[in-house]
């Protein structure tokens, strides 16, 4: 594994959950809880847009892939033992917003991917 894989995957995949689980503790005193993730989730797709498109450096359809894996992977497992098995939400986590952020974070990272990979000069 490469140095900026690990860069890309791991700290990017990190920084993009933290940042959704800070924006859902800001919005949880200003939003009903059960709408937080239709808040969250514009502002985390953006964000996570301009890492996929800016940031990661991949030159293979396979290293976004592999990105997608790891960004969901990190989505997945914090939030599980961050957010259901810490917090134990009323009336449950998983909901239609979390399984359309799951897709999201592994599909923005691959349509990245398909973008920068056929806009590469072919050698």
């Amino acid at each position: 594994m490469s140095k900026q894989f690990l860069k890309d995957a791991l700290s990017w995949g990190f920084v993009l959950w933290l940042i959704g689980y800070a924006l859902g503790f800001i919005l949880f005193a200003f939003v009903p809880a059960f709408l937080i993730g239709w808040f969250i989730m514009p502002i985390g797709t953006v964000i996570t847009i301009l890492i996929a498109f800016k940031k990661i450096k991949g030159t293979t359809l396979q290293y976004f892939l592999a990105v997608a894996a790891v960004w969901t992977m990190i989505a997945v497992v914090f939030d599980y033992f961050f957010l259901v098995k810490v917090l134990n939400p009323a009336g449950g986590y998983y909901k239609l917003d979390v399984y359309i952020y799951y897709i999201l974070t592994f599909v923005i990272p691959m349509i990245a991917g398909l973008v920068k990979t056929r806009q590469a000069p072919k050698a």
